[in-house]
């Protein structure tokens, strides 16, 4: 029978999710999802000044807003530290690591002599076999593994293929400090082990530390859990992803207006590929997904394609549920007006969604488009539409107000036909009709159509909003 698919997301945290993150995430739950097994989650909260409570749950917060759920409850990587350290003097007692009393001023001094003779700086390995009676007095030791001598470790990676590594690269290397704190070395191979990891899917920036935590397992005699080394996100540019290319935390994209949904897809087509697929369900992506597919290339970030994904999720959505994801999201980025306009007007946003969502790629563009719906008066008029209200305009503005006081049945085809006739009296096309219409009644020059937008508004907002800048004239 074979063993149950475990893998784990371990991050540190920083105070939020970033994009790099989000990813890892992804890949490590949809396998998991795939292979009928369970996502772990482990915060590496070593770090006692950077791991605050708000971090952690700024973490967490950012997993389950993408719907990456993970199985119990969060382990902390401190609250494991006696056991880390357990597990280094076991390993002082099988003779595979040692207690090094080398001060900071003699390894300091191995640094400089190491870079003078053109060697990498590193440990000289000068307590290894030393009689631990010879220990100086008031020098708390370090514990440092045994690496093996002049030999190869070998990590077998489903991303990176076969890599090999020379231990005479590798020195000691510092497994329990000597405040008997454990090092990431150290912690992340015993947590790995105990929490019974049968998958490491991570960036490939820790493929080196691959090669030491495998000492490590060696050691001990554990099972090296299978790993996947996923390269690093880059910018559109090639360069390492920075916060001008997008690498932002994930709560940043859901206030600036993306679905998660549409995030799931665009993570997953950043090192992953099925063919030529660029938009699939959360589903067919479990059905698909394969570690051996992984691209062994670095994936460019691209806000361009991601806004385009996150349209036709917005286009495919149901009115229901985007009305609700509008409004958590003007009430997140503290949208006061849009929030309880929304919240006041809530069937005619739902009657107008259909016709919104296609000219909208983010839910902030919707609620911008949405706004006609409980604007103030007097509209605020934005710059593009300005330019259509000009004193001809105005005039002719006047005229359809006439018109508009004329219709007795409130609909769209009534209007319809009523400002068709009033286009074809004037020898005028119907859009020269209808721009400045929706300038005067939605402050835009992008709306559903404009006879609907009159409907929707009702008839006497209408004709209150077109008297408004027909005063102007």
């Amino acid at each position: 029978m074979s063993k149950p698919v475990i893998t784990r997301f371990a991050p540190s945290p920083t105070g939020y999710l970033h994009i790099g993150g989000a990813r890892t995430a992804l890949f490590n739950w949809v396998y998991a999802q795939r292979m009928g097994g369970k996502m772990l989650l482990r915060i590496e909260d070593t770090d006692r000044e950077r791991s605050t409570q708000p971090a952690v749950d700024a973490l967490l917060d950012g997993l389950s807003w993408l719907g990456l759920d993970w199985e119990g409850d969060p382990i902390s990587q401190f609250g494991r530290a006696a056991r880390h350290a357990e597990i280094a003097h076991q390993l002082v007692e099988a003779g595979h690591a040692y207690k090094c009393y080398s001060s900071p001023e003699e390894l300091s001094r191995m640094r400089e002599e190491a870079r003078a003779a053109g060697k990498p700086p590193r440990y000289d390995g000068r307590w290894r076999d030393r009689d631990p009676s010879e220990a100086p007095e008031g020098i708390d030791p370090v514990i440092r593994i045994k690496t093996p001598l002049s030999t190869e470790i070998v990590v077998e990676d489903h991303v990176q293929g076969k890599v090999v590594f020379n231990t005479e690269n590798l020195d000691d290397f510092v497994i329990l400090r000597s405040d008997g704190s454990p090092t990431y070395m150290l912690a992340v191979v015993v947590d790995d082990h105990d929490m019974q990891v049968s998958h490491i899917i991570r960036g490939d920036d820790h493929l080196t530390n691959a090669a030491r935590q495998i000492v490590i397992y060696q050691a001990l005699g554990w099972e090296v859990p299978e790993m996947a080394h996923i390269p690093l996100i880059h910018g559109p540019d090639g360069a390492k992803l920075s916060k001008r290319h997008g690498a932002l935390g994930v709560d940043a994209y859901r206030k600036m207006g993306y679905l998660p949904a549409a995030m799931r897809n665009y993570l997953a087509r950043l090192g992953w590929a099925h063919g030529d697929d660029e938009v699939f369900t959360t589903e067919q992506m479990i059905e698909w997904f394969d570690l051996d597919a992984l691209n062994k290339g670095a994936a460019r970030f691209d806000f361009a394609k991601l806004e385009n994904i996150n349209g036709l999720y917005i286009r495919e959505a149901e009115p229901e549920a985007l009305y609700e994801i509008m409004l958590t999201t003007a009430r997140e980025v503290e949208r006061t007006g849009d929030h309880e306009g929304l919240g006041a007007n809530r069937e005619t946003v739902l009657a107008a969604l259909p016709d919104l969502q296609p000219r909208a790629k983010t839910v902030l563009q919707l609620i911008d488009l949405a706004q006609f719906i409980y604007a103030t008066r007097p509209l605020e008029i934005d710059v593009k539409a300005a330019a259509l209200l000009t004193d001809d305009t105005r005039a002719m503005l006047a005229d359809i107000l006439g018109e508009l006081e004329a219709v007795t049945e409130w609909s769209v085809t009534a209007i319809d036909a009523r400002m068709r006739a009033f286009a074809e009296a004037r020898e005028l096309k119907l859009g020269k009709v209808a721009q400045p219409l929706r300038a005067a009644l939605t402050g835009r020059t992008v709306s559903p159509g404009i006879f609907e937008v009159m409907v929707l508004i009702g008839r006497e907002e209408t004709i209150a909003r077109l008297s408004d800048q027909v005063k102007k004239s």
